[in-house]
């Protein structure tokens, strides 16, 4: 009986040493494996795969959207499972706790930092449950990968010469802009397609007027922050393509944020460091006599054409979702031209990229202050209702803000 109860408790040894040995290779392995792999996730109902890409802040790339298809053995046509998992075209890296630059094994500290920005944003909205440098794992869009960077639709940045401040110096290469701030002040110059052209492109509002405000938001909204954010990146693109650029309302301060929620503040100017006047008419006065004294001046200089847009965040009903819309004055010299145009690009855009539901923006004639007074072809845009949870998500990503300006920087100018 002894001899028994002996080989029994060496079988069970040999069994619990076994299963031992196995687990501790398994994990061995996998913390060796430093293959990255792609991240996976479930649809949820109603989901199409716009909705899941959006989610997941890889919306608005041609790239994210077509591996997508590839990994997941899909067609543009196809229809979503629900609770079936899909892959994305995020890569899983396992962080070397070194640096972004070593773990992926690039030099480019730019991409670096909008990598770091990608996992800092998916943590603040609860699709990461721990930051990359505690749980050593990196989370990597497609599109900073294996794509052409620039030609995404995060980063179409299409720009040239300014006029904003007396702090810009061009070269035949790049130019230097420190009203776009720190991070954004370097732009390559692309071209000169835009040479002798010239573009007004002001933010609404501003100074002692923030325009609509979303108080019961997570955070305050306040609407001439985004809409100048969006008319920053917009002037950057014009910028890089040789265009003359005239931002008519600035904040030295601000530059261009990436941001989820901008802050607020009253501290904006005109573009010649005019205090901006509180009451509604004479601030809109202002910026007509200022364009139109642009206008005059360029006119002179033998500009080949001159046009101007207003941005603007909309307010609404908090339940009601509303796509980008356009108003012209169809007395304006060129603006129902210049309207169509980018209200074209954005119906294309939408069709693309988001294919499970129609876009529902509009053009409309409106006897505006600024669109009736001003001289240049001119464009009046309302990004988004402001009090509405789904529009946020085009206002507080600022690769979302990035696309809206590289839409209107298309359907202005028509450069691709």
């Amino acid at each position: 009986m002894l001899y028994l109860h002996f080989q029994l408790t060496y079988r069970n040894m040999r069994i619990i040493f076994f299963i031992l040995f196995t687990i501790t290779t398994t994990v061995n392995a996998f913390c060796n494996n430093t293959e990255p792999y792609y991240f996976s996730t479930k649809v949820n109902e109603g989901d199409g795969i716009s909705n899941i890409l959006h989610r997941y802040m890889l919306a608005g790339s041609k790239c994210n959207y077509e591996k997508f298809l590839e990994i997941n053995d899909l067609s543009s046509k196809s229809v979503l499972k629900m609770h079936k998992e899909y892959k994305l075209p995020v890569k899983i890296f396992r962080y070397d706790g070194n640096s972004i630059r070593t773990t992926i094994k690039t030099n480019d500290m730019e991409k670096a930092i909008r990598v770091k920005k990608y996992n800092e944003d998916l943590l603040a909205k609860g699709l990461r449950s721990t930051s990359f440098s505690s749980s050593r794992i990196l989370w990597v869009p497609h599109h900073e990968i294996e794509c052409d960077y620039e030609n995404t639709e995060f980063n179409v940045a299409n720009v040239t010469e300014i006029s904003t401040s007396n702090d810009s110096k061009k070269s035949n290469k790049s130019l230097t802009e420190s009203l776009f701030g720190s991070n954004y002040s370097k732009l390559e110059i692309l071209d000169n397609k835009l040479a002798n052209q010239v573009f007004y492109v002001g933010s609404g509002h501003g100074g002692p007027d923030p325009g609509a405000v979303c108080e019961e938001c997570a955070k305050t909204m306040c609407e001439d922050e985004y809409a100048y954010d969006v008319a920053l990146r917009l002037a950057r693109n014009l910028m890089q393509h040789g265009a003359t650029v005239h931002v008519m309302i600035q904040d030295p301060n601000d530059g261009i944020r990436d941001e989820l929620y901008l802050k607020c503040d009253r501290d904006e100017i005109l573009h010649d460091g005019s205090t901006i006047p509180l009451g509604q008419i004479p601030r809109l006065q202002q910026r007509v006599d200022a364009m139109n004294k642009l206008y005059k001046k360029h006119k002179k200089q033998g500009a080949i054409s001159q046009k101007a847009i207003m941005i603007h965040v909309d307010s609404r009903s908090k339940d009601k979702n509303q796509d980008v819309f356009f108003y012209y004055y169809n007395q304006n010299n060129g603006g129902e031209e210049l309207v169509q145009s980018v209200f074209n690009t954005f119906e294309e855009k939408y069709k693309f990229y988001r294919k499970d539901k129609d876009y529902k923006g509009f053009m409309e004639d409106r006897n505006l202050f600024e669109l009736r007074k001003v001289k240049p072809a001119s464009i009046y845009v309302e990004l988004a209702n402001i009090r509405n949870e789904f529009d946020h998500k085009r206002l507080i990503h600022s690769y979302n803000r990035q696309a809206l300006a590289n839409w209107l920087f298309e359907g202005m100018t028509g450069v691709k």
